[in-house]
């Protein structure tokens, strides 16, 4: 008999930790993230400050709130993040003059030398998964329909029923 009074799994199979699509997500999201973990100690950042990073290396100097949405971060968890690059000497925080509300991010000199520094992790961390790069490139690929599908999934649980 299982534990609960059951003796038939099969209902409660679906339940089981390694059926779950978002433990495994979890988990290797979690692994991907250590990996990064030295290579960014190497140039002083955390992941989180990283990706601020490559999103003004690609994009240049950016209002606060666009940054927020390449990253998909809210200003609370961003905020913290500038303040720790600024003081680093990595980014420099500026107000519009058109609008005082707006705060444009752009890399110091020294944030885009950083870059030099930071050119090869990718190619590191994609030879660490073990993928090839096709099958890194569309598992990426599947990730990110993953979690635009789930993005609408979650706007339409949160539309109001018309009745």
């Amino acid at each position: 008999m299982l534990a609960g009074g059951g003796d038939r799994m099969d209902e409660y199979d679906g339940l089981r930790l390694d059926r779950q699509l978002c433990f495994a997500l979890y988990a290797a999201s979690r692994a991907v993230t250590r990996l990064y973990r030295p290579l960014l100690d190497e140039l002083g950042l955390t992941y989180p400050q990283y990706l601020v990073m490559l999103v003004l290396w690609e994009h240049g100097p950016m209002t606060v709130k666009d940054l927020g949405v390449a990253l998909e971060l809210d200003s609370g968890t961003l905020s913290p993040l500038l303040k720790r690059l600024e003081s680093t000497g990595l980014i420099a925080r500026s107000r519009s003059a058109d609008d005082e509300r707006s705060v444009r991010i752009a890399p110091t000199e020294s944030g885009v030398a950083l870059r030099d520094r930071a050119k090869d992790i990718p190619l590191r961390v994609a030879c660490a998964t073990g993928l090839e790069l096709a099958e890194a490139a569309d598992f990426r690929d599947r990730l990110r329909a993953i979690a635009e599908s789930v993005g609408h999934h979650r706007l339409a649980l949160d539309e109001p029923n018309e009745e």
